[in-house]
């Protein structure tokens, strides 16, 4: 039985079908982890079906086949077949055929009318070649994903869906809040960077010490709060390591990785499902097609891949009954790195014409600090407390750390437990004192909430408080410094 669809899976439908309308063939969908991609999917296969077409459904890895005919199944779509060697469902007469790439890519690939590729992030070289093929230049190809950014993709996709963000679908309480976490600093001073992204063997090397994995299995035990945990390792030696070390301190914790089969893969859903393993420990794996109740991530894996990290992050966003926010240990210096999921966005396909952002934020942003009187998170650049004036004298920026968890919470996250007409008000005032442009203070109220003041345009302006002095000045710094690093790199 199809389940009905919310707001934004409609609005993606409608857009994707103006979209095939007005003559683009290659769309590219982008549904932030946990919209519910499975229910727009099975929304397009009965639409296609409607109109009597052959679909083609492509997933990356052999082992999201039985997933993905599982999830066809619970909407309500039952006329699948699987392209495979050897499968009990194949049946080249089905009017809708899932397959993975691997297996398309050695065999002729019979017609179809429309493609949907699944987590089109993740390219391989043949579908380039196939999408250009003269013979598929009318099919329409439609791709999936929740972080369409790889590099390139915009020479093979001709138009980006986006109808919502992470942070919107969080106040419209369709995904989980959560809160984060994070550690003193690894030591990746030794870590190479290839290909974007942290060197997988340094990494290892510098993640798998034994006084990291008892901080994160003793952070764990002390703020894990008992939630049923998927915990991200850099490899495999490091993710037997983290099980080993939980399995020893009584948390019944799992282990898998790519090479980990598709039964026994199965059973350890069912055993997290059914609460008798706490954690499962992973290498290369739970980033894509898991939809467990995950209620906490454990982040020992540093990276400079928004994909990745978002990817992730989105493991532990999905609702479920008594789930009232996800719990992000962060042992991995990622979110200083590249900030929070909800603040991570891009409004367009890279071409490759154009030296787009890196994945990696090579300038963390400054985080908020707790004030050594009351304890509350003052925003970056705020001296005197908010909350309670205290002004603590300057000290010395080298600080001996014990490891111990701070939890962060932008000013974003607070912003949006703020009176938003009064947040509003605020930005108008400060914008037109300083004579900015008319939609100045509707931008910063988005880069805040995540959603435009659409019902609050007529807002009072109101006195700014300190905390969005502060925010809108460490702004200012940043764009200045932008602005710096690409005038030396054009004068270079």
């Amino acid at each position: 039985m199809s389940r009905q669809l919310r707001p934004h899976q409609v609005a993606i439908i409608d857009r994707l079908r103006d979209s095939l309308r007005s003559g683009r063939r290659r769309p590219m969908v982008q549904a932030p982890t946990g919209a519910g991609k499975t229910v727009v999917a099975g929304a397009i296969v009965r639409g296609s079906l409607a109109k009597g077409r052959r679909i083609l459904f492509v997933v990356p890895a052999l082992s999201l086949i039985d997933q993905t005919v599982r999830s066809f199944f619970a909407e309500g779509i039952h006329d699948v077949g699987v392209i495979q060697g050897s499968h009990p469902m194949t049946d080249a007469s089905k009017p809708v055929q899932v397959a993975s790439i691997q297996t398309l890519q050695r065999r002729a690939i019979p017609p179809f009318d429309i493609v949907v590729i699944d987590e089109a992030h993740r390219w391989f070289e043949m579908l380039g070649a196939w999408m250009a093929d003269p013979a598929w230049e009318r099919v329409p190809f439609v791709g999936l994903s929740a972080t369409p950014w790889t590099k390139g993709l915009g020479k093979f996709y001709d138009d980006l869906i986006q109808v919502t963000t992470t942070a919107e679908l969080i106040e419209a309480g369709y995904l989980s809040p959560f809160r984060v976490y994070a550690p003193s600093h690894p030591d990746l001073s030794e870590v190479r960077t290839v290909a974007g992204d942290y060197h997988e063997g340094d990494l290892g090397e510098a993640m798998n010490q034994a006084p990291l994995v008892a901080d994160i299995v003793q952070t764990w035990l002390r703020r894990g709060e008992n939630r049923p945990t998927f915990i991200f390792a850099v490899d495999r030696p490091h993710a037997k390591h983290l099980q080993a070390q939980f399995q020893a301190a009584g948390v019944a914790t799992g282990y898998i990785d790519a090479y980990t089969g598709s039964e026994e893969r199965e059973a350890l859903f069912r055993q997290f499902t059914r609460g008798e393993l706490k954690a499962i420990a992973s290498v290369g794996c739970l980033t894509t097609g898991v939809d467990l109740d995950v209620r906490c991530i454990v982040l020992a894996r540093p990276t400079k891949s928004e994909m990745l990290f978002v990817q992730i992050i989105g493991r532990g966003l999905r609702t479920a009954p008594g789930k009232t926010d996800c719990l992000v240990l962060d042992h991995s210096d990622t979110h200083l790195r590249l900030g929070f999921v909800t603040d991570i966005h891009h409004d367009r396909l890279d071409d490759g014409r154009e030296r787009q952002k890196r994945d990696a934020r090579e300038r963390p942003e400054p985080l908020p600090k707790e004030c050594s009187s009351c304890s509350f998170l003052k925003p970056p650049k705020v001296h005197a407390c908010p909350a309670c004036g205290f002004k603590p004298e300057k000290q010395s920026e080298i600080q001996c750390e014990d490891g111990e968890l701070i939890e962060v919470k932008p000013l974003k996250a607070k912003a949006r437990t703020l009176e938003k007409a009064d947040l509003f008000g605020q930005l108008k005032l400060v914008g037109r004192r300083r004579g900015y442009s008319a939609g100045w203070a509707a931008n910063q109220f988005r880069e805040l909430t995540g959603v435009w003041p659409n019902h609050y345009r007529d807002a009072p302006e109101v006195e700014p408080t300190p905390e969005i002095l502060g925010w809108i000045k460490s702004r200012a710094i940043a764009f200045a410094k932008k602005r710096e690093v690409h005038h030396v790199q054009a004068a270079e």
